[in-house]
């Protein structure tokens, strides 16, 4: 089940993360909901830490990880 954790961040709603699947679900203010495969837990935690949320996503998760978007 995914977890639900809101964000303060110019560009990101908010982010849900399921460690059982390593899904990462990344829901941006424009509407685009984007989730990334194979995400590690430990990836996550540098993500929930990260001082900002977008650059990280931009330069550590992009381009890693499979993704799909949702909506």
């Amino acid at each position: 089940m995914m977890e639900r954790f809101p964000v303060s961040s110019s560009a990101i709603a908010e982010l849900r993360y399921d460690a059982d699947t390593q899904a990462l679900e990344v829901q941006y203010k424009n509407g685009g909901v984007y989730q990334y495969q194979g995400v590690p837990q430990d990836m996550f935690d540098q993500l929930m830490n990260a001082s900002s949320k977008g650059t990280f996503i931009n330069q550590q998760i992009k381009n890693a990880y499979v993704f799909v978007r949702v909506s």
